[in-house]
Parts: C-alpha cells; structure tokens; sequence
C-alpha cells in the first residue's frame, strides 16, 4: 500500500511539473515520478518500517 501511495505521489508531481510543457512531457515527467515514488516509498519502508 506504501508503494501505490509512493506511486500516487510521484506520478502527480511529475504530471504536474511536465504540464508546463505539454501533454507529452507531462506523461512521461509523470511515469519518472512514479518509478521515484515507489523506489523512494521502498526505500522508506526498508529503513524505517523494517
């Protein structure tokens, strides 16, 4: 569940920061966010979860 909020997070951020230049930018700034958000939300997991 961490990991789909990661992802969540990550994908907005990027959508959003990519719209500035357009649609296309904005999805693939937005599949960069949600690879960072779920390699960052396992990250997490590992070292304050575990």
């Amino acid at each position: 569940m961490l990991g789909t909020l990661g992802a969540f997070i990550g994908g907005t951020i990027g959508w959003y920061a990519g719209a500035v230049v357009g649609t296309t930018a904005a999805f693939v700034l937005s599949m960069v966010g949600t690879a960072a958000g779920i390699y960052a939300a396992k990250r997490f997991k590992e070292r304050y979860l575990a």
